[in-house]
C-alpha cells in the first residue's frame, strides 16, 4: 500500500511539473523583442519596465543594444518586434526590409541633442564651430595626430583623443552626415562603443577627449564630463546643448528625433499591439525622466493616429537629414 502511495505522490508530482513547464512555456511565449539605437534604449526600457510591472510577468520585454544600423539587420530580417533608431531608415534598409516582407509603421517618440564633450579640466574649448570638428573627425585625417592649437592657435598643445560610437550606431550616421558632410564617412582610429557609458568614462578620464554621443547622456553625468557650445552655422552663435536649445531649434545641426519601427506582422500577436499602444500613451513622461525632449501633445496625437491607421512606410527619402527641427517634423506628420 505504501509503495502504491508513493507511486501516486510521484505520479501527481510529474503532472504538477508537467503542467508549471507548460505554464511557463505559455508565459514564455509572450514576449516582445526589441532592439537597436543605445540612445533611444533608455526611453525603450523605461517604457518596458512600466509594462512588466503593470503585466505582472504575464509578457517579457527584451531591450538590446546593437546600435541603430544592427539593430536595423535584425528588423529587417525578422528576428525583432520593433526596432529603436536614432535616425530614420536608409534606402538600403528599406529594400533589405521589402526583400524579406518585413512591413513597418515608423513611429517617432522624442527627440535628443548629440553632444559634443570634452573633460572637465579642458578650460580652453568653450565653442567650436563644424568645421574644427569637421577638421579633425574626416576620413583624410585617419592616422593624423592633432593638437587642440591645431584647431585654434589659442589653445595648448595638448593632444586631442578622440572617442565616439561605432559604425553601427546612428549617433554616428547622423554625426558624420552632419559634421563631414556624408553618412558614414569618418576616421576610424578612435575609441569606438555602442555603450555611451563606456565613452563617458573616456571623456571622464582623458584630459584632451573629444568626444561624442546623445545629450541624454550628459544630463545623466553632469560635473563628470562637459558639453561644448556649438556655433549655428545659419545664426553664427554659439549655443550650449540643453533640453531648451534643441527645443527651441537653436541648437544646430545636432539635434534629431527619434524613432521606434514596428514590424506590422508583429502586431497580430496581441502583447505586441498592447506593448506600442502602452509605448505610445508613456512616452511622453518617460522620455522626460529619463532627459530627452518630449514631443509636442499635437504631435502625439499624430503618431497615435498614424498606428492605429496602421500606416506603413517612412516619411523621409531613406537618405540621411540634418537640421529638422520639431516643428518641421510635425508638419511631416500632419501630411500622413
Amino acid at each position: 500500500m505504501k509503495k502504491k502511495k508513493i507511486r501516486r505522490l510521484l505520479s501527481g508530482l510529474m503532472i504538477s511539473f508537467g503542467l508549471f513547464g507548460l505554464v511557463g512555456s505559455v508565459q514564455a511565449s509572450k514576449m516582445v523583442k526589441i532592439d537597436g539605437s543605445s540612445t533611444v534604449y533608455p526611453i525603450t526600457e523605461g517604457v518596458a519596465e512600466e509594462f512588466q510591472k503593470v503585466k505582472k510577468g504575464e509578457v517579457k520585454v527584451t531591450v538590446g543594444i546593437s546600435g541603430t544600423g544592427g539593430g536595423f539587420k535584425k528588423f529587417c530580417r525578422g528576428e525583432t518586434d520593433i526596432n529603436d533608431a536614432s535616425r530614420p531608415i536608409l534606402k538600403q534598409e528599406m529594400e533589405v526590409c521589402k526583400q524579406n516582407g518585413i512591413a513597418y509603421i515608423e513611429l517617432p517618440i522624442a527627440y535628443d541633442g548629440l553632444a559634443v564633450v570634452i573633460n572637465p579640466k579642458n578650460n580652453w574649448a568653450q565653442c567650436m564651430t563644424v568645421e574644427q570638428l569637421k577638421k579633425v573627425w574626416k576620413p583624410e585625417s585617419q592616422g593624423k595626430k592633432f593638437y587642440w592649437s591645431d584647431l585654434d592657435p589659442k589653445w595648448p598643445k595638448e593632444e586631442i583623443r578622440l572617442c565616439g560610437p561605432g559604425s553601427d550606431s546612428g549617433t554616428f550616421d547622423y554625426f558624420t552626415e552632419a559634421i563631414v558632410g556624408k553618412a558614414k564617412a569618418q576616421r576610424g582610429d578612435y575609441l569606438a562603443s555602442e555603450d555611451d557609458n563606456v565613452l563617458v568614462q573616456f571623456a571622464q578620464r582623458e584630459k584632451g577627449a573629444l568626444c561624442y554621443f546623445g545629450l541624454s547622456y550628459v544630463e545623466e553625468n553632469k560635473g563628470k564630463i562637459k558639453a561644448v557650445q556649438i556655433k549655428n552655422p545659419k545664426t553664427g552663435k554659439c549655443v550650449e546643448p540643453s533640453i531648451n536649445t534643441v527645443k527651441s531649434g537653436e541648437y544646430q545641426p545636432l539635434s534629431r528625433p527619434l524613432f521606434i519601427y514596428v514590424n506590422v506582422k508583429a502586431l497580430e500577436r496581441p502583447e505586441v499591439k498592447e506593448f506600442v499602444d502602452f509605448y505610445l500613451k508613456n512616452v511622453e513622461k518617460i522620455s522626460k525622466q529619463v532627459g530627452y525632449i518630449p514631443l509636442p501633445p499635437k504631435a502625439y496625437n499624430l503618431v497615435k493616429k498614424r498606428f492605429e491607421k496602421r500606416i506603413i512606410g517612412t516619411v523621409f527619402g531613406g537618405e540621411p537629414e540634418v537640421g529638422l527641427t520639431i516643428e518641421e517634423l510635425l508638419k511631416r506628420e500632419a501630411k500622413h
